[in-house]
């Protein structure tokens, strides 16, 4: 009986440590497992553009990441975005990683993630109907600094990955990132053993890629100068980086629900002309597409007052 006793213990343990990914769904999107890791599968959404062939295109491609702190998130914060790129002719994924608040894994186990992730999109990069050469990756806070990594920061490979296949992405785009942890960042006392090589805005060198980046002017968590630094850096090696102010916006401004619908198109169009101009899309959108996935918030009901 006692054994039985440690055993079921023992499971309730790996139950509690181990905890569910999030759950998410979304109508017509391809599902696959691009890694298994603290137990939990680890799942792309991947939204193909209209008429979509797999087997004889390679179109550009653009996996996001949620934001959340490294604590927790869930991939539905880019639907709208990837629903609207694939409408503009790219395979658009939003991508789970581990958290703290479901994994109970540090900073780190975040950026590794991301980097799988990509090495899996690359993989299998002839199947999909993607080119392997036109991969970007994106994402807001947490998760844009996890986007960042993947096209800035060495190291941090998982190591069930094929180190064979680059885990480096070919363009950024980033809402509010986090990508400074240096000793006046964000989160520098969760990675302070390891920053130094963790921090996407202390190792920019000439072979990462252009970026356009979007920030709040009232943003709590990421200082404007922290932004204009990261796109000085970038130009004095030579590399395209945009930088869009937002004037007294706070963090996560670009959520339609929280910024607005005509912040939220904003951002939208700037992004779509950033990646025709790195020559992942062509041409122009029309209004009608790039309103298309607005989903302003319902009004609030009036509460009926008391006689």
């Amino acid at each position: 009986m006692k054994s039985l006793s440690v055993f079921a213990a023992t499971i309730a343990l790996v139950v509690a440590v181990h905890a569910e990914p999030a759950k998410v769904s979304f109508k017509g999107a391809q599902v696959e497992t691009y890694k298994v890791a603290s137990g939990d599968e680890l799942k792309l959404y991947i939204f193909n553009p209209p008429g979509h062939k797999a087997a004889k295109d390679k179109r550009p491609a653009i996996v996001l990441f949620f934001g959340g702190g490294w604590n927790g998130g869930t991939p539905g914060q880019f639907e709208q975005h990837s629903r609207y790129l694939a409408s503009r002719g790219m395979v658009a994924m939003v991508a789970d990683y581990r958290v703290k608040s479901r994994q109970k894994t540090p900073p780190s186990a975040c950026v590794k993630d991301g980097k799988s992730a990509v090495r899996y999109i690359r993989t299998h990069a002839k199947r999909l109907g993607i080119d392997p050469n036109r991969i970007a990756a994106g994402g807001g806070s947490a998760g844009g600094h996890v986007a960042a990594t993947t096209g800035i920061i060495d190291g941090f490979d998982d190591e069930q990955d094929d180190k064979n296949v680059s885990s480096k992405s070919n363009a950024l785009v980033l809402f509010n990132p986090v990508y400074d942890n240096g000793p006046n960042g964000y989160g520098h006392s969760r990675v302070v053993e390891y920053w130094e090589t963790f921090s996407p805005a202390h190792n920019i060198t000439k072979d990462d890629p252009p970026a356009i980046v979007f920030l709040g002017t009232k943003d709590s968590l990421i200082p404007v100068e922290a932004a204009k630094s990261f796109q000085s850096k970038m130009k004095a090696v030579g590399l395209k980086s945009d930088l869009h102010l937002y004037r007294d916006q706070p963090h996560g401004f670009f959520n339609e629900a929280k910024g607005g619908t005509e912040i939220f198109l904003d951002t939208i169009r700037k992004t779509d002309k950033f990646l025709v101009e790195v020559g992942y899309l062509k041409g122009k959108p029309t209004e009608k597409q790039v309103k298309a996935q607005s989903r302003p918030p319902a009004p609030k009901k009036k509460r009926r007052s008391k006689k």
